[in-house]
């Protein structure tokens, strides 16, 4: 669907125009970096548009990392794209800094009027990890203090916006913290950090989290590379059921996706055809290939007593 020949694309989202036209943003490194596991502090936010959702156009990169120093000097990392109700766009995303090595992520915003030329609001971080639930940088406990790949939409009562973030809680087996962040909003600017949205159930992080209602259920997507319990299924895309698009998600019960090479997709509507996934190839026979695919059709999986819920004391 996307492959650039001299960038290693991976994390996406997508987001409509007022003409019905698709775009995409997504993360990108040079491939003159060799090695793809070094792309990650070399990451840019790319941007692309389309009429299908298949063939895109490449157009600038929507985000940069700053210049430094600044907290967001290192690399640009997964967010989501949202219009506020002044016909403005909101870029939330992901930034860490040179400071810390990268090992300290935060939540920034940038702002457009045409989806194309994007400057940052501020010099400082939108959101930031609050210790009183969650994990702040401990390397005993985990590589990294994760507070990322921000997913925002309006809430369904017109309270405002919540924000969902992959985090970790601030207790319990140092494997399995994985949580849903939660934050809230009046204004897309002022945002108030609140207890998660779902409680640890043996994974290490749920990354690119996404809400959608399919087929009147409300879900949650994520994936994960960090299983800590060894009773869980090895798969790696999850959806999880709640009550309403605000959760609390019981991811303990959560449902695998199979697919074989798929990583940080997300649920789009495509067209008649109903629901599909689009995400990054990861590694394929052992080499990664870092392009993004055409629409996947989605099937809800069924519920299954035996995935997470048991292992994890969920049902």
């Amino acid at each position: 669907m996307l492959r650039l020949p001299d960038h290693w694309v991976w994390d996406s989202w997508y987001v409509q125009d007022d003409d019905g036209r698709w775009h995409v943003f997504f993360l990108r490194a040079s491939r003159a970096l060799h090695d793809p596991d070094r792309r990650h502090h070399r990451a840019s936010i790319g941007h692309a548009v389309s009429t299908d959702l298949r063939s895109w156009t490449l157009l600038p990169d929507a985000l940069v990392p700053a210049d430094g120093p600044a907290w967001d000097d290192l690399a640009t990392w997964t967010g989501c794209t949202v219009r506020g109700p002044d016909g403005r766009w909101r870029l939330f995303y992901t930034g860490v800094g040179r400071a810390e090595d990268g090992l300290v992520q935060r939540i920034g915003l940038a702002v457009s009027d045409d989806l194309t030329t994007w400057h940052r609001h501020g010099d400082g971080p939108l959101v930031e990890a609050d210790p009183t639930w969650y994990e702040l940088l401990d390397r005993d406990a985990w590589y990294e203090q994760a507070w990322r790949d921000p997913w925002v939409f309006a809430d369904p009562d017109g309270d405002g916006w919540h924000m969902l973030v992959t985090a970790r809680a601030n207790r319990g087996p140092a494997g399995g913290r994985g949580v849903v962040g939660h934050a809230t909003s009046p204004d897309l600017v002022t945002w108030t950090v609140r207890p998660p949205l779902s409680t640890p159930a043996g994974f290490g992080h749920l990354e690119v989290p996404q809400v959608a209602v399919v087929d009147g259920r409300p879900l949650l997507l994520f994936c994960t590379n960090a299983i800590a319990d060894p009773r869980l299924p090895d798969h790696r895309i999850w959806v999880a059921d709640a009550p309403g698009v605000r959760g609390p998600w019981d991811v303990a019960a959560a449902r695998p996706v199979p697919h074989p090479h798929l990583y940080a997709p997300r649920l789009v509507p495509d067209g008649d055809r109903g629901w599909a996934l689009i995400g990054f190839l990861d590694r394929v026979d052992g080499v990664f290939v870092g392009e993004l695919t055409d629409p996947v059709p989605f099937h809800l999986p069924e519920a299954d007593p035996s995935p997470a819920g048991t292992a994890a004391g969920g049902r």
